[in-house]
C-alpha cells in the first residue's frame, strides 16, 4: 500500500512553478545587474540588483513558508471508540473501532452470562485543545 500526500500536505504544482519561475528571473536580474555595474552602467545597473534581491528574497521566503505550512497541517486522527452492551444483563464493553463494526451488529458472547453482545455506538473522542493566554 502506497502512501499518496493528502491534499492537506501537497503543495499545488501552480504556486512551485511561479516561486521557481520567481527564482529563476531574479537570479538573472542579478546577472544583468552585475554585467551592466561592469559595464558602468550605473543606473541600470542598480534597478537590476534591486529586482534581483527582491525578487530572490521574495521566493526563498515563499519556499520556506510553504514547507512550514506543510509541517503545520498535518492532521492527527482521533481515536474511534466501540461501545458494546449485552441485551439481558445489561453489561457494557469498550474497545477500539474494528473494520466491519456498525451499530447493532451481533459480536462476541458476553463476558457474564454468554448472550450475544450487541454493538450500541460508535463514536470518536474529541480532546479539547488549550486555550494558549496571551499573558
Amino acid at each position: 500500500m502506497s502512501k499518496t500526500p493528502s491534499t492537506t500536505t501537497r503543495i499545488s504544482s501552480f504556486v512551485l512553478a511561479v516561486i521557481f519561475i520567481t527564482l529563476a528571473l531574479s537570479l538573472t536580474a542579478l546577472y544583468l545587474g552585475i554585467t551592466a555595474l561592469l559595464t558602468e552602467e550605473t543606473v541600470v545597473s542598480g534597478y537590476l540588483l534591486l529586482v534581483g534581491f527582491l525578487g530572490l528574497a521574495l521566493s526563498t521566503y515563499m519556499l520556506f513558508q510553504t514547507r512550514r505550512r506543510i509541517l503545520r497541517l498535518r492532521i492527527k486522527i482521533p481515536s474511534i471508540t466501540t461501545t458494546i452492551e449485552c441485551r439481558k444483563c445489561s453489561f457494557k464493553s469498550v474497545r477500539e473501532f474494528q473494520r466491519g463494526d456498525h451499530i447493532f451488529k451481533e459480536v462476541e458472547p458476553c463476558q457474564k452470562c454468554n448472550e450475544k453482545m450487541l454493538i450500541t455506538a460508535i463514536y470518536r473522542e474529541v480532546k479539547e485543545k488549550e486555550k494558549k493566554s496571551r499573558f
